[in-house]
């Protein structure tokens, strides 16, 4: 018998798996697609989930990985330029954006490296349960064999469409509808550093990644989804030209090193994160609108707030284990409502005039555009920008 059983091995489950054997469990890993493959992504992680890879003792895997460091940010919107550096947290003052097949590969790789045992291409089917219900274990299938594992404690880390919340029936407890559909690709040759353009119905994003390639998405509102798709390369750099003029310049001559790629199922809510024998954790839990690019990193403390919740508690008494995934649903359902609510101020494509007002405060002032690059990311509150100097500007 297994301590945990973890399905999904991406940014949410290798880390959890890592931390897990690193604390002495027996677990496995498993996920449904190859080692090393790719998958939709900003790539973006902001400098909370820099500092855990640091804490983790991996940020100097990505660096070596070729992945450039991105140190300042820009944001741009009606009048407005603002440019600068956050303040950053835990003496990390830098994002890095590495492609997800670099990333998710270094994470498994760690996790294996610690002691957990991992199986790609495996499809969780059904869960194991005892007679009192309590989940207990998972049925798979690998290629064309069934197999069966049981474990004190399954956790879905397995993304929006998680298998493990469909098996639990895991209740939906916020959700929001879809806001934006968005589409990408690589650029070669267009040195950029992390580019925000806004506009009303249109939000254009830069993000350097390896091999000196720049990552440039494309956002729009939702219901213009069924338009934009019959014609997804026409619309993504019309969108880029009516969003970011100088940004499209600097594509013109460019050629884009992959397919465009894009999805119109950006969902937005909460799910409930536990249930006897079984606790969610990243995506699984709860997914925004990628706009603010703050998947990985808020996963990243989801994972820290759920392997501290279980310290102690995979051995023994359920009931003690049952408690521990209470206190770490609360922790976590407090710590990302505030960001999850303004991804969606954000999303709704709608730049106010109370915020515009706003920002034409804070690009007049350094230490203010720190702070709001610190909110940027995920590090201080909106509150934290209401300072002194603030309201003298107002």
């Amino acid at each position: 018998m297994y301590d945990a059983i973890v399905v999904g091995a991406r940014c949410a489950g290798a880390p959890t798996a890592l931390l897990l054997a690193r604390a002495g469990y027996r677990v496995l890993l498993l996920d449904k697609s190859a080692y090393g493959s790719d998958t939709l992504s900003t790539h973006l992680i902001h400098q909370p989930g820099v500092a855990a890879l640091a804490r983790w003792g991996l940020l100097e895997q990505v660096r070596a990985s070729g992945c450039p460091p991105i140190e300042s940010a820009l944001y741009e919107v009606a009048d407005i330029h603002i440019e600068g550096c956050a303040r950053g947290v835990a003496g990390q003052r830098a994002a890095f954006a590495p492609r997800r097949h670099v990333l998710d590969a270094l994470l498994v790789d760690a996790a294996t490296g610690a002691g957990a045992e991992f199986r790609d291409r495996c499809r969780v089917t059904e869960l194991l349960r005892d007679d009192t219900g309590r989940v207990v274990g998972v049925v798979g299938r690998q290629s064309e064999r069934t197999f069966t594992e049981q474990a004190r404690l399954v956790i879905g880390a397995d993304g929006m469409r998680s298998a493990v919340a469909r098996l639990t029936g895991a209740p939906y407890t916020v959700r929001d509808p879809r806001l934006t559909c968005a589409y990408y690709t690589y650029w070669q040759d267009v040195p950029a550093g992390l580019e925000l353009y806004e506009r009303p119905g249109g939000w254009v994003a830069t993000v350097p990644t390896h091999d000196d390639a720049t990552l440039v998405l494309a956002y729009f509102p939702q219901s213009r989804f069924a338009e934009v798709r019959t014609d997804a390369r026409r619309a993504y750099r019309e969108q880029i030209r009516s969003t970011a003029p100088a940004l499209h310049e600097r594509l013109c001559g460019a050629t884009p090193v992959e397919r465009l790629r894009g999805t119109g199922d950006q969902q937005n809510f909460f799910r409930q994160p536990t249930g006897p024998g079984w606790v969610l954790v990243g995506d699984a839990a709860h997914h925004k609108d990628s706009i603010t690019a703050r998947g990985i990193s808020d996963t990243f403390q989801g994972v820290e707030a759920l392997v501290a919740a279980l310290a102690g508690t995979l051995g023994g008494d359920p009931a003690r284990l049952d408690t521990a995934l209470a206190r770490y649903a609360e922790e976590c359902g407090g710590a990302l409502t505030p960001g999850y609510e303004a991804t969606l101020g954000v999303a709704r494509l709608d730049p106010h005039e109370q915020r515009l007002s706003l920002l034409r405060a804070v690009q007049s002032d350094d230490e203010l555009t720190a702070i709001y690059l610190d909110m940027v990311a995920g590090i201080a509150s909106a509150s934290a920008l209401y300072t002194p100097r603030l309201l003298a500007l107002l």
